[in-house]
């Protein structure tokens, strides 16, 4: 396999890498927490699976349909502070301040009284999640041209996203710690101020300190000459742009096979991510949310750590070994066999044993998407060549489009598999067979969907070699392009 040394002025300097790894802190505390606030809609204020899922899944449709006309606004603005950076910086506090509100919920109220107020700040707060987070995955992609320093960047920001994971669990302790809290709903009321607040903070940073990519205005956005299409006026000529940016987008075969393997591996993963909870809970500990303490905040803190100090940096350099797609395939095998480790992991007798299977089941998120969000930047060079413009919000909207609808799907199924093994939020020691079928989902789900991703990835044929020569033709494309546009200045002045 060839091997490319990477150019000093392709190198993101380690601050913007932070700036940009805060951003991504940002980015995944917002789910993480949600992972486990949304257990205190069952638990604590009784109300049925099916309506938490429903609350789950209807705001993450929505937000699905909206971020690739974000990432089209993105793509084609043009102002002073970039096409970016303005939409993160607002979106970030939209996103944290209807985060803290949406949480002000009370067990007194009726049951569809918290639906529909929890359903209409949701709705909010995804509409400013969109804004924050398209623009931000778009600026990801562009801060470097080079292979690998895309998978460093990525590293980093994957690296400083596992934090979320890791503190998000203990969430539920402090929730449940009666010495903190007197309820449940009061404890996610207080704590969401505090959590708001922080990932308002932390999703600014990238707006202040990272830097978009630097190019002219005649080559991000060809025959404009510059300047922004963005108004009412050329409202039907940005729709008929916006259609044909999403059929070029869809269109690009390696593209989509990213999408297809994260939409079944993240699939896969959200289904059974509350499970953890309710196995420890109700099968190890039958019931006993004392006696469970602390251990389901251990679970996630441990399963973040492990991908943080062991997932990524192992996966970062097997790819600059292999290539991206191998060490994909690689991380997702290592995922499956530790899933099947935990039937006998997961033992009443030993509850320590709970933790042996995570260091490999972490193998399957964490390689991920520290790998596909570098290979999505290679993707964004082939459109270029192909379509002669940067599309990087587009392709990053559509790609977490795909993510979110695939989130929407699993957490409606994840309530329906509740109500299908027969868990009942209503009684503290549920049925051996409830709790035997849901081991069995727990396990079997991430195994099927992690088999289909590899089978779509398979013959993903983007190399490094590859990737370089698109490189190499992209600059004497954009050289062309100015050279031309020179040409036309000097004729028609």
């Amino acid at each position: 396999m060839a091997h490319f040394k990477t150019a000093p002025e392709d190198v993101v300097p380690f601050g913007q890498k932070i700036a940009f790894g805060s951003g991504n802190l940002a980015n995944q505390l917002f789910p993480a927490a949600l992972g486990v606030f949304m257990i205190i809609l069952v638990l604590a204020l009784k109300m049925n699976p099916l309506l938490a899922g429903l609350l789950a899944a209807l705001p993450r449709l929505m937000d699905a349909i909206i971020d690739p006309i974000m990432g089209y606004i993105s793509d084609n603005t043009r102002t002073r502070w970039g096409r970016r950076k303005p939409y993160i910086f607002v979106g970030s506090i939209i996103t944290g301040l209807t985060f803290m509100v949406m949480w002000q919920l009370y067990p007194e109220n009726s049951q569809t009284y918290n639906f529909f107020y929890f359903l209409g700040f949701s709705l909010l707060f995804y509409i400013g999640y969109t804004i924050f987070a398209a623009p931000l995955i778009g600026l990801g992609y562009e801060m470097s041209p080079d292979y690998h320093e895309r998978t460093r960047l990525m590293a980093v920001s994957q690296w400083m996203g596992q934090i979320a994971w890791m503190i998000a669990p203990w969430f539920w302790v402090i929730i449940y710690n009666p010495a903190v809290y007197a309820s449940a709903p009061e404890g996610a009321r207080n704590l969401s101020l505090w959590v708001g607040a922080l990932c308002l903070l932390l999703g600014i940073m990238p707006a202040l300190f990272c830097k978009e990519m630097v190019l002219p205005d005649i080559i991000l956005q060809p025959g404009s000459k510059g300047k922004s299409k963005l108004s009412l006026k050329d409202l039907a000529a940005n729709s008929k742009e916006f259609i044909i940016g999403i059929k070029q987008t869809i269109t690009c075969k390696p593209f989509m096979k990213l999408c297809g393997a994260t939409f079944f591996i993240f699939n896969g993963f959200q289904t059974i991510a509350q499970f953890a909870f309710f196995i420890i809970i109700f099968y190890l500990f039958k019931g006993d949310t004392t006696a469970a303490g602390q251990w389901p905040a251990w679970f996630g803190t441990i399963s973040a750590l492990a991908t943080a100090l062991l997932v990524i940096p192992v996966i970062t350099f097997i790819s600059q070994k292999v290539g991206k797609k191998n060490a994909f395939i690689i991380s997702t095998v290592i995922s499956m066999v530790g899933y099947l480790l935990k039937w006998w992991a997961f033992s009443p007798a030993n509850p320590y044993l709970m933790f042996l299977p995570l260091p490999l089941i972490s193998f399957g998120i964490g390689g991920l998407f520290t790998l596909m969000m570098s290979m999505t930047a290679d993707v964004c060079d082939i459109d270029e060549l192909n379509n002669g413009t940067r599309r990087e919000a587009m392709f990053g909207a559509v790609y977490w489009w795909m993510v979110k609808l695939g989130t929407a799907m699993a957490l409606l199924m994840s309530g329906a598999v509740l109500n299908w093994v027969g868990f009942d939020q209503n009684v503290t020691v549920q049925s051996p067979q409830a709790i035997t079928n849901l081991r069995i989902a727990d396990i079997s789900i991430p195994i099927i969907t992690g088999l289909i991703a590899i089978v779509i990835i398979w013959k993903y044929d983007v190399t490094e070699l590859k990737a370089h020569e698109i490189r190499e033709a992209l600059k004497v494309r954009r050289a062309e392009i100015l050279s031309q546009d020179v040409i036309e200045n000097v004729s028609t002045s």
